[in-house]
């Protein structure tokens, strides 16, 4: 009955270290809507709030759209950015909720008459988060994860390594091509 030898583990929550005064303000919105509502969503988008700035990736508009297919009338929350993508020339009609939305990206989506929503709007249409859909970004895409992992070199790494320059001389030689030894 007793707490055992080595105490309890205690998980604190991660909270904000942004000074953005509208991030705070949503973080408090949300988090007395997680603790009023018996609603999970709630709860997830306090915790992605609360997210470093590396967590809350860009999404980008072509991905949205592939993701949004079939879900019409439905909401798609990011929370993150969400960036506009030239690949893609129609865009569909979406309602998107967003932290930030860049410029090309808010006159697309406006453009083939759809809208974007903040999460205070959101707060207001759906408080237990019906009839969205939460999305979030690609967190490993960045550049520096291309280096994580086992040493480029060792047998099946697919590390890249650190080296200023992607030429034929920079750490393409003896190791990385068969003519030159040997290859892992």
């Amino acid at each position: 009955i007793d707490i055992e030898a080595g105490g309890r583990v205690k998980n604190k929550v991660r909270v904000t270290k942004s000074e953005n005064p509208y991030i705070r303000l949503l973080c408090k919105l949300y988090k007395f809507l997680a603790r009023r509502t018996d609603s999970k969503f709630n709860k997830v988008i306090l915790k992605r709030l609360n997210m470093t700035r590396k967590s809350k990736a860009p999404l980008s508009l072509q991905k949205l759209a592939k993701l949004m297919e079939n879900k019409d009338g439905k909401i798609a929350v990011v929370v993150g950015t969400v960036t506009d993508d030239k690949r893609l020339y129609d865009v569909p009609k979406l309602s998107v909720c967003a932290l930030r939305f860049t410029e090309t990206a808010r006159a697309s989506i406006l453009k083939a008459g759809g809208e974007c929503l903040t999460f205070d709007k959101l707060a207001l249409r759906s408080p237990l988060g019906q009839g969205t859909v939460l999305l979030r970004g690609p967190v490993k895409a960045r550049e520096a994860e291309r280096h994580f992992g086992k040493a480029p070199g060792v047998p099946h790494s697919k590390t890249a390594p650190h080296c200023r320059s992607k030429g034929r001389k920079f750490e393409k030689a003896r190791g990385r091509r068969k003519s030159r030894g040997y290859k892992v």
